[in-house]
């Protein structure tokens, strides 16, 4: 112990922990631009190995062993006999073609399972080229991207490079899944780059220093190194399973929660500065005092994340984990480097806040300052804080009849669901090429609706899918048709049979990506159960289906176990079961607020065909395990104060110090999320003004407002049943 008081050791102990972290980042930071080769995006990889279309593909594997994943390349704008020649002899001479950026140097023709098809429009004015990509193949990942990316690169640069004079579209599973990814490429650039660049702005005008701010920005960057070093080894062996959507929200998470908690440890260390000379015994005393909100905090969010791991569905359990490990990065990074950033100058360490520097007033500085001279300190949250004070039941009543109101509007959520089609904020090439194909082909031919059953049910079963509306046809798959021949060419063919099962092919009048296209896959399911109880109904449409039942049941499951969690860490924290009560209470009427209001902005202002279940439930995880925090800074704080002041000044205390710094994370938080809506994805662009709107709202409304208001009326119960301790 006595080594630590030598004066070199804290300066060497500064400098160590500013190495190892500068360690991690010169490995973590390249890593960063890797991520996209361990990413997997295809939704049917999502899907518990139960559902029925999960089962169904199974059986399905059995009947055609090379199964293939479509690539529809629609042609518009037909004219005559020339165009429909030179489309014909397009998909002859593209099949020769190399793969742009294929390592194993392949053509188009060895990733495919058949020969491509050309299908012209009977109104003569479309045409449809069917690429039978192998699912193996397609499954790859091929330097940063997936497989279909080099697929869509070289099938549409060819086109654009034939002199056609109609337009092409690449669409099907393989478009899309390459619109997907390009999407999220902006990841680690743009994504990164704009939410820094707000946080930058932000820390500006809150700490009016030139160096503060970057250092706060460098904690984070370095962060996220470490946490993309984890993560980016864990999915690299198969212990989690990383995406696009992910991927994102890690990033934002972790620049978010650094960010929180360098405002909370920094406006700590100026206070004691105040009272302390040496910058040391400043930042150790405001370091343990902040130690508690901030695990507290941290802590809460990681349990949060957590009860994801309880979804059915791969991609929202595995965002528990990724973004989880963010958090646990955020929150060594702010308690290791930024302090360690804070006292670069040692004695001079001050410098920092250049050029507002704290100035050291004795010992007692503030110890002794009455309420009146704290509320007369802080300027608007002192006068927010007397306010409150003055009319306590007028203010959390007037605060929880506003958030009534826009909760009122919470029915009008439409959480359907939507098409894979409506997944994009801007037009790609794979949704106008299905536009083409609806208006011109039957929309279902490419993906099927696959229909396992007993061979002595196929009559019933046949009938059954036939007389759904939704079908436009229905046919058994037989030999020929496998290999690739139109169904009835040969007569009297007979079904293939495996294991006793046969399998009906359904094509629907809606493609398999839409939105309409769940809706169908219902209905054929609800008339094959009922004429044949233990058929199988899959597909692309029915895993579309199925990942909507399972959102659905995620919510049912996750939220009731986020909302024990957190209580439990709010009890532990606060020593009380009726102030944690009172925040969850809060909490859950501020995701109510703001998904009512998300609701007339969806429906009214935007006109989105509907929101996914995991919106809601990533809103919920994000909102009430976030939304919490600023709750936690305040109570924690305003408890260390009604212990020396009483319950009713204590937090009218706590209300006026904290004000600032947290109103400064909540819009720090809630801008670093508004940025996921760079990316041209409307669940992303849904989810970041949910949680955006949600954060602010808990910052000026529920911190702010509603549980001060309520916490000074019931006095000193707030605290039961271990009330015994406050002064009051």
């Amino acid at each position: 112990m006595k080594a630590l008081t030598k004066p070199w050791v804290r300066p060497v102990l500064v400098l160590l922990a500013i190495v190892v972290w500068f360690g991690i980042g010169g490995v973590g930071g390249p890593t960063v631009g890797k991520l996209g080769e361990v990413q997997e995006n295809d939704a049917a990889a999502f899907l518990p190995a139960n559902a029925e279309s999960s089962l169904a593909a199974k059986a399905h594997a059995k009947f055609v062993t090379s199964d293939a994943v479509p690539a529809l390349f629609a042609v518009d704008n037909i004219t005559g006999q020339d165009d429909i020649d030179h489309v014909n002899e397009f998909a002859a001479t593209v099949v020769g073609l190399e793969l742009e950026g294929d390592p194993k140097g392949r053509t188009v023709a060895e990733s495919l399972t058949a020969e491509p098809q050309v299908i012209v429009a009977e109104n003569g004015t479309a045409a449809l080229i069917v690429f039978n990509v192998d699912a193996e193949i397609f499954g790859e990942n091929v330097g940063e991207g997936a497989f279909a990316n080099i697929f869509a690169e070289t099938v549409r640069g060819a086109w654009a490079g034939s002199g056609a004079t109609t337009d092409g579209y690449l669409s099907g599973a393989v478009g899309l899944v390459a619109d997907l990814v390009e999407a999220f490429a902006g990841i680690d650039g743009l994504l990164l780059a704009v939410a820094l660049s707000v946080v930058l702005v932000i820390l500006l005008v809150v700490y009016r220093s030139p160096v503060l701010p970057f250092l706060v920005l460098f904690t984070a960057l370095l962060a996220l190194s470490a946490a993309v070093l984890v993560v980016y080894a864990l999915a690299l062996n198969g212990v989690l399973v990383l995406n696009g959507q992910s991927q994102g929200i890690m990033f934002i998470l972790v620049v978010g929660a650094t960010t929180d908690y360098a405002l909370l440890l920094v406006a700590r260390y100026r206070e004691e500065l105040r009272r302390h000379e040496s910058p040391y015994e400043a930042l150790a005393i405001a370091w343990r005092r902040s130690l508690e909100p901030i695990a507290a905090s941290a802590v809460t969010v990681i349990l949060g994340l957590l009860c994801l791991l309880l979804s059915d569905l791969t991609s929202n359990a595995s965002l528990g984990p990724v973004a989880a490990i963010g958090i646990v990065g955020a929150f060594f990074a702010a308690l290791t480097l930024l302090p360690a950033f804070l006292l670069i100058g040692g004695k001079r360490a001050r410098g920092v806040f250049w050029p507002a520097m704290p100035t050291y007033r004795g010992p007692d500085a503030g110890d002794d300052e009455s309420l009146a001279k704290v509320e007369a300190r802080f300027g608007i949250w002192g006068r927010i804080s007397k306010g409150v004070g003055q009319h306590p039941r007028r203010t959390w009543v007037a605060a929880a009849l506003g958030l009534t109101a826009l909760a009122a509007f919470l029915p009008t959520f439409n959480d359907s669901g939507t098409g894979e089609q409506n997944v994009f904020l801007t037009e790609v090439d794979s949704v106008v090429g299905f536009d083409v194909i609806e208006a011109n082909f039957a929309a279902g031919q490419s993906s099927p609706v696959r229909v396992i059953v007993a061979e002595a049910d196929l009559d019933a079963a046949l009938v059954a899918v036939r007389g759904v509306p939704d079908v436009d046809s229905a046919f058994v798959l037989t030999p020929s048709v496998i290999a690739g021949a139109p169904p009835g060419v040969v007569p009297g063919e007979q079904p293939v049979v495996i294991d006793g099962l046969v399998e009906i092919n359904a094509i629907t009048e809606v493609a398999a990506s839409s939105q309409e296209a769940p809706e169908a896959v219902q209905r054929i399911r609800d008339a094959v159960h009922a004429a044949a109880p233990g058929a199988l109904v899959g597909g692309q449409a029915a895993e579309q289906l199925d990942t909507q039942l399972t959102a659905a049941r995620d919510l049912q499951v996750i939220i009731p176990a986020v909302l024990v969690v957190i209580f439990v860490v709010l009890v532990l924290l606060l020593r009380s079961v009726v102030a944690p009560a009172i925040l969850i209470v809060a909490n859950l009427l501020s995701f109510g607020a703001s998904l009512g209001l998300a609701a007339i902005f969806f429906n009214h202002v935007f006109g989105f065909p509907g929101a996914d279940p995991a919106t809601v439930l990533f809103g919920f995880v994000f909102l009430v395990a976030l939304g919490v925090d600023y709750s936690i800074f305040l109570m924690s704080r305003a408890r260390e104060e009604s212990l020396k002041h009483g319950t009713r000044e204590g937090v009218r205390r706590s209300l006026a110090v904290t004000g600032g710094v947290i109103t400064s994370a909540g819009i720090v938080l809630a801008a670093t999320f508004a940025a996921l809506g760079v990316l041209p994805l409307i669940f992303l662009f849904q989810l970041a003004f949910i949680v955006s709107a949600g954060v602010l709202i808990d910052t000026f409304v529920v911190r702010t407002l509603l549980v001060p208001g309520l916490v000074h009326e019931l006095g000193r119960k707030s605290w039961w049943p271990w009330q015994s301790a406050m002064r009051d």
